[in-house]
């Protein structure tokens, strides 16, 4: 019987022996592991960390600098990781690594963010032409100005590129939520997006507007082709160029500044992008153009441009029309330029109107350029004759002023006939002889 309990109790110190063998065994980690240890003690020389209440490692030198913010400020008692560079140094401690542990986390991280699509932190480093260098963690990557949030994308009138990298420079040193949207691990490569992590963040906002709605804002920036405005709830909508108002504008900047106050209509949403109009709250002058303009009407307009193709002109503040170079007059070869110059008024013959397309169709050639411009439509129409053209006096009354000339001149003859006879006759009874005339005989 004794011997039946010595077995049994045998038996269980044998399972319990094994189980703490289990729970205590202990492989010593080999380089490139990845371990996790308690603080002991930290400082900005060294940190020494306990691993498993067996060995001590211990992280110094340049394996501390580039750490993530993780190991930035760590206190005794801390958990942390750390990745073995060497398994015994020359105190038969292992030599720990934060920077090795904090990249692959780093990595982890970035893996995480592609494939979830999720917002991460990243700093702005540095900054070139083309964008910002930025780091997250302690892996660096690249943030383009086309991916930059609308509020950050450097908006520079004339598209000065110093201007721009003076923009971007400015974001040295912040911290911008982005998206990760490319990583290519062998090269080293993390491209970011800001833009489309302000998207996400914009996009319950940007729902609340639909097509046609009119909003009020302030102009943030002027560029050569349109100007963005600020509105609503830190919403930004571009009014392009086109659409700034009916008749064609060269340069916003000689019509919108910075902080100026401006209604527009939405007229397009493509997910983030907003597209507006503000000349869509403007009356069309087009829709009442067939009451200034007639087709074959010579009128008077202003050169804006001059293309390879025709010439822009300004027939009045709000229309303008399109002269092309196949109703120019040129001659063989002749360019366009050498004939016509920006800024010239001539004469212009409108030869087809488009209410509804908005255009206006113009020729110009030798034969019209000599030509008066018509003052007014009527003109054209048949109601009153052009002041320019003189009334011709009819024939009549030419040959009746003639005949009338010609009689009094025959009245005068012949009363100085009747008169010259008298004076003979009166002269014969008088026993005188007719006096005759002197000729140029006598004279000598």
């Amino acid at each position: 019987m004794a011997d039946t309990k010595n077995e049994d109790t045998k038996k269980i110190n044998s399972e319990d022996f094994q189980k703490l063998v289990e729970e205590y065994s202990f492989r010593a980690p080999l380089t490139g592991e990845t371990i996790r240890g308690k603080v002991i003690s930290a400082s900005k020389a060294e940190v020494k960390l306990d691993i498993h209440g067996i060995l001590t490692g211990v992280v110094r030198g340049p394996e501390l600098y580039e750490e993530d913010e993780e190991y930035s400020d760590l206190k005794p008692g801390d958990e942390v990781e750390a990745t073995v560079i060497e398994e015994e140094n020359e105190n038969g401690e292992l030599e720990l690594s934060f920077k090795f542990a904090g990249q692959e986390k780093a990595w982890s991280g970035l893996r995480e963010s592609l494939e979830k699509k999720s917002n991460i932190k990243i700093k702005i480093i540095d900054a070139n032409k083309g964008g910002l260098l930025v780091k997250y963690r302690q892996i660096p990557g690249f943030l383009p100005v086309s991916q930059l949030a609308p509020e950050n994308y450097p908006r520079v009138s004339g598209g000065d590129k110093g201007k721009i990298l003076d923009k971007l420079r400015s974001f040295v040193g912040q911290e911008f939520t982005a998206k990760v949207v490319t990583i290519e691990e062998k090269e080293d490569k993390i491209i970011f997006s800001e833009k489309d992590a302000w998207n996400e963040k914009q996009k319950d906002v940007i729902s609340k507007y639909k097509v046609g709605t009119v909003v009020e804002g302030t102009i943030t920036a002027v560029t050569d082709f349109g100007v963005f405005i600020s509105f609503g709830e830190n919403l930004e909508g571009l009014v392009h160029i086109s659409e700034l108002a009916w008749q064609r504008i060269e340069n916003p900047n000689n019509l919108f500044k910075v902080g100026d106050k401006i209604k527009a209509e939405v007229i397009s949403l493509d997910n983030s992008k907003i597209f507006l109009s503000a000349k869509k709250l403007m009356e069309d002058p087009w829709e009442n153009v067939g009451k200034k303009y007639k087709v074959s009407q010579i009128v008077k307009g202003k050169i804006l441009k001059v293309n390879p193709f025709g010439l822009f002109v300004s027939l009045d503040n709000e229309i303008h029309g399109l002269a092309h170079i196949s109703q120019l007059g040129l001659a063989p070869k002749q360019r366009v330029n050498e004939k016509f110059k920006a800024g010239e008024i001539q004469n212009f013959e409108i030869v087809s109107i488009e209410p509804k397309d908005h255009r206006l169709g113009l020729a110009c050639s030798d034969k019209i350029l000599k030509e008066k411009p018509d003052k007014d439509v009527k003109e054209k129409e048949g109601g009153e004759e052009p002041k320019s053209k003189k009334t011709k006096k009819p024939e009549s009354k030419k040959t009746e002023k003639k005949e009338n000339k010609k009689t009094r001149k025959q009245e005068n003859n012949e009363e100085k006939e009747k008169k010259t006879s008298k004076k003979i006759s009166g002269e014969k009874k008088e026993g005188k002889k007719p006096e005759k005339k002197k000729t140029e005989k006598d004279v000598k």
